[in-house]
C-alpha cells in the first residue's frame, strides 16, 4: 500500500535501503546483478513510497517485441503475419523471441527487452509473472496478451478467440451428423483455451442429452505426437468413438496417423474435426473439417491495441474476443450403420 507522500527518487530510495544508487537503478531497470534479498527490499520501498523518474524516459525504438511460448508449426507464422501487417503500416520493425516452453527463460528475455526499449510487447500464449508485468509497467512499456494461456489480470489488455463457442460448435456438428460416441483430445489442463473448448464440448453433449463418458476425454498437449498417442488409446477402447474432436489441428494430424496405422478410413470409419484452420491442414487427405480461429486478425487487433497504448491513449475495451467459425470439408460424415 502506498503512502500519500510524493514518490521518491533513486537517491532517496538508496538512502532508505542502505544501498548504492547504482543498485537501486539496477532494480528499477530489471537488471539481474542484485541479490534477491536486496531486490525485495528495494521493491518493497517502491511499492510503499512510489518512484519518481528524474527525467523523461528515452524515446522508444521503432520496434515491436513479439514473444512466443514456443516457435512451432503454423501457429506463430499466422500470428506474425497479423503483427507485421499493422507494423508495416506504421513503419515499425517486429522483433521475435522464443521462450522455448521454459518459463525461467522469461527473465533473461525481459532483460533484453528493457535494453532494446521497444514501443511495446505482445506476449503470445505466454504467462508472464506479476513482477514481470510490473517491471514493464514501471518502464512504461505497454503489454498486450494474445491468445492468453490463463485468465488475464483485469488491467492487462488481451485478445483471444471464442474458444468455448468453438468447442460447442465442433461437437454440435458431430452430433447433428448422428454421432453419439464423440471423443475429445484436449490441450494442457493449465491452458485457458483448452479448458474453454472442453467446456464447450461438454455443454453441447449435455444440451443434446448425451452423457459425457470420461473415457472419451483424452488429455493432450496440442502436439502431433500427443494426438497420435491419445488417439491410439481411444481407438482401442472396447467401445471406441465414432468421432474425435481434436482441440487443435496438430492433434488432428496425430489422429489421422493413428487411424491410418489402425486401418481405419476417415470419414467412413472415423470422423475427425480440428481447431485452428491452419493453411497446411487443407492439404490433408481427406481435407480436415475444423474450427477456424482467426489468428492473423487476432494478431492485427492486438498490435493496434498496443500502438494505441504506446501513444498514451486509452483503449475502448481491455478484452477483445474474435469469433470462431465451422469450416466443413471432407473428414466428417454420419457414423457407419
Amino acid at each position: 500500500m502506498t503512502t500519500e507522500s510524493s514518490p521518491l527518487t533513486i537517491a532517496q530510495l538508496a538512502e532508505l535501503a542502505g544501498v548504492s544508487t547504482a543498485t537501486v537503478s539496477k532494480v528499477v531497470n530489471g537488471r539481474s546483478e542484485v541479490s534477491s534479498q536486496t531486490r525485495a527490499a528495494v521493491e518493497e520501498l517502491i511499492r510503499r513510497h512510489g518512484y519518481r523518474r528524474q527525467r523523461r524516459r528515452s524515446t522508444p525504438t521503432g520496434l515491436l517485441e513479439l514473444v512466443f511460448h514456443a516457435l512451432e508449426g503454423d501457429y506463430p507464422v499466422e500470428i506474425t503475419k497479423g503483427v507485421a501487417q499493422v507494423a508495416r503500416e506504421h513503419d515499425l520493425t517486429v522483433g521475435i523471441s522464443d521462450l522455448r516452453r521454459d518459463h525461467t527463460a522469461a527473465d533473461a528475455w525481459l532483460e533484453g527487452v528493457l535494453r532494446r526499449r521497444p514501443s511495446g510487447v505482445i506476449a503470445v500464449f505466454s504467462g508472464l509473472t506479476e513482477p514481470q508485468h510490473e517491471l514493464l509497467a514501471r518502464r512504461e512499456i505497454p503489454l498486450v496478451l494474445l491468445d492468453p494461456a490463463d485468465v488475464p489480470a483485469r488491467d492487462i489488455p488481451s485478445v483471444g478467440a471464442g474458444n468455448w463457442n468453438g468447442g460447442l460448435t465442433a461437437t454440435r456438428h458431430l452430433l447433428e451428423l448422428g454421432h453419439r460416441r464423440i471423443a475429445i483430445l484436449t490441450g494442457p489442463d493449465s491452458a485457458l483455451p483448452s479448458r474453454a473448448r472442453l467446456d464447450g464440448y461438454r455443454t453441447a453433449l449435455d444440451m443434446a442429452g448425451v452423457p459425457a463418458d470420461p473415457a472419451l476425454i483424452g488429455r493432450g498437449d496440442f502436439l502431433i505426437e500427443g494426438g497420435l498417442a491419445e488417439a491410439h488409446r481411444l481407438l482401442r477402447l472396447p467401445d471406441p468413438p465414432t468421432a474425435i474432436f481434436a482441440t487443435n489441428d496438430g492433434q488432428a494430424t496425430g489422429v489421422y496417423h493413428a487411424a491410418h496405422q489402425l486401418g481405419l478410413r476417415i470419414p467412413a470409419d472415423l470422423s475427425v474435426i480440428g481447431f485452428d484452420d491452419m493453411p497446411s491442414i487443407r492439404w490433408t487427405i481427406p481435407p480436415l473439417t475444423t474450427i477456424r480461429q482467426p489468428l492473423t486478425d487476432m494478431a492485427a487487433a492486438a498490435t493496434t491495441m498496443l500502438l494505441t497504448l504506446a501513444q498514451g491513449e486509452p483503449l475502448p475495451q481491455n478484452r477483445v474476443e474474435l469469433a470462431t467459425e465451422l469450416v466443413v470439408r471432407e473428414s466428417t460424415a454420419p457414423p457407419a450403420a
